[in-house]
């Protein structure tokens, strides 16, 4: 039977019923999340609630346990996939760099657009550069990570998630490693992805971010989504006990 064609979808992320379970322990109980394009859509909630979980799990980091992930409409928990394919349209943003220590920065952010996408260096190496300069480190390609603050590593990192032109960017506590003075960079750069039409996104601790800048605000609590909203609604109208007392524990109010 000829496979039909899929319909272009209205998400660029849809995830739907997804469980996760590491042993005995169900991370995920069953959790939708769809994010539109140009969306910013910000996952809070306490330690263990799934959060950083559910984000592995939109681009196979984590396989889920059940339930369905499509990227830009195109399944990708069918075993038919290549991941390996689709995760080029998928930006992943860690809490630790992973940058490579003998590369430079625009070493780091060239690598898979040679290795990947099999561009020629020059031509690599021109997209990194325009990609350190949208984060504010032009001046710092010929740097290796450890003459780079955190704060610099972070835009590196995001720098070479961008330069892949993906889809969507996850970002999985990107400020949570960074001294408290280098956030706002990494903040400023997130909001002007944010400006330029990126579909992100973000689980973070960042409670005045998801405030301004956030499309969405998902709260998680006990591997399952409890409330979200509009970064208004959620912040000021909180109608969950938990989502009330985790909002007094982050933000005192």
């Amino acid at each position: 039977m000829a496979h039909a064609q899929t319909a272009p979808s209205r998400y660029v992320v849809e995830a739907y019923d997804i469980h996760k379970s590491f042993g005995d322990f169900e991370a995920l109980k069953g959790v939708n999340l769809t994010v539109a394009p140009q969306e910013l859509v910000f996952i809070i909630g306490p330690s263990g609630s799934g959060k950083s979980t559910m984000l592995r799990c939109c681009n196979l980091l984590e396989q889920p346990t059940s339930g369905q992930v499509k990227i830009t409409g195109e399944e990708i928990t069918n075993r038919s996939v290549d991941i390996n394919k689709v995760r080029q349209r998928i930006g992943m943003v860690f809490q630790q760099f992973n940058l490579y220590p003998h590369m430079s920065a625009l070493g780091n952010v060239s690598l898979a657009l040679r290795k990947v996408k099999k561009m020629a260096r020059s031509e690599a190496e021109d997209r990194a550069q325009a990609a350190l300069q949208r984060v504010g480190l032009a001046d710092k390609a010929g740097n290796h990570p450890t003459e780079l603050s955190g704060g610099q590593q972070q835009r590196v990192a995001i720098a070479r998630a961008i330069a892949m032109e993906p889809d969507v960017i996850l970002f999985d506590e990107p400020t949570s490693a960074l001294d408290p003075e280098l956030v706002g960079s990494v903040l400023e750069v997130m909001r002007e992805l944010r400006e330029s039409g990126m579909t992100m996104v973000v689980v973070s601790h960042e409670m005045r971010f998801a405030r301004d800048a956030a499309d969405r605000v998902i709260f998680m609590d006990g591997g399952l989504v409890v409330e979200e909203g509009t970064p208004e609604r959620i912040f000021t109208d909180a109608r969950s006990d938990r989502l009330k007392s985790f909002l007094h524990s982050v933000t005192g109010h």
